[in-house]
């Protein structure tokens, strides 16, 4: 087989059968929250989120991420003091705990003796032949007030008390649209880019770095890069354009984003820095030989 089919074959989705699973997954945790009688009265938004939902998933990578959303309670934060006049307390039932408990009570209902409620924010889900893992995450609707409008996500509640605020309609459309800008190429070159992370991890060529981060790492290519005639071409102009455009420290301006564009790429709470960009660039690029 040629480097050309080799990487384009890594390009691919998950296979039918395996996107199969996925669906089936899916479709049986919507089934737990809706035949749980608690939840009969509460307004909820059940949506997969994640690379399962953006279509950037591979194999190898294949869990399935549904978010659970309680609209009943809207949290919100301003960028500056005065830009949303604070409106009134919540004292309902549907705290963290409550949505959390109850959510754990549906889902062992549903895949007895398959529930790992342990984690520290999603309640995990095992898979079994016919389904593949899933993360289920209780979150609450979330509003930020900025100075030029509003822009809406979902809170997660960490068990220890802390709380992590996500994108996830964001992160849907502009991967949508930098794919159709590309003329489809953006998630194939997304995927491509994780086949690879995945197959040096597996062989000890390079350590293992998280599946999102490789997301952003395409999506911070320039739309022109896409735009080589083969795989190998645009596997190349990628590689090239993350090692040399994350050399030294943190730019004041330009600096890459997740593919969200709400959250900077680079910072200290994140799980990933420029140099794992760097060199996961350089490790892939010799990793085929490339001059």
């Amino acid at each position: 087989m040629s480097l050309e089919d080799k990487l384009s074959g890594w390009t691919a989705p998950s296979s039918d059968t395996e996107k199969d699973k996925q669906d089936r997954t899916e479709r049986m945790i919507r089934e737990a929250i809706n035949s749980h009688a608690p939840f009969d009265n509460c307004s909820l938004k059940v949506f997969a989120k994640g690379s399962y939902a953006n279509n950037t998933n591979v194999r190898s990578d294949s869990d399935v991420d549904i978010a659970v959303e309680c609209t009943e309670v809207q949290y919100w934060e301003e960028s500056e003091k005065g830009n949303h006049p604070p409106g009134e307390s919540y004292e309902g039932i549907w705290t963290p705990a409550k949505l959390r408990a109850e959510l754990i009570s549906a889902m062992e209902a549903k895949f007895s003796g398959q529930v790992d409620s342990s984690g520290s924010t999603a309640i995990q889900i095992n898979s079994s032949s016919a389904r593949v893992d899933a993360d289920v995450v209780p979150c609450f609707s979330f509003r930020y007030y900025m100075n030029n409008g509003t822009r809406d996500g979902t809170k997660i509640f960490k068990r220890d008390g802390s709380s992590i605020v996500n994108y996830p309609a964001q992160q849907m459309k502009n991967g949508t649209e930098k794919n159709n800008a590309t003329n489809y190429a953006y998630k194939k070159g997304a995927r491509l880019l994780k086949r690879i992370e995945n197959a040096m991890a597996d062989d000890g060529t390079f350590r293992e770095l998280p599946s999102f981060f490789m997301e952003c790492l395409a999506y911070n290519c320039p739309n022109h890069v896409f735009s080589h005639s083969t795989w190998t071409e645009r596997l190349r102009a990628m590689l090239f354009h993350i090692w040399d455009n994350l050399q030294g420290e943190e730019p004041d301006e330009g600096r890459w984003v997740e593919v969200n564009n709400c959250f900077f790429l680079f910072h200290s709470g994140q799980k990933w820095t420029r140099k794992d960009g760097r060199e996961f660039a350089k490790a892939a690029w010799n990793y085929f030989g490339f001059e």
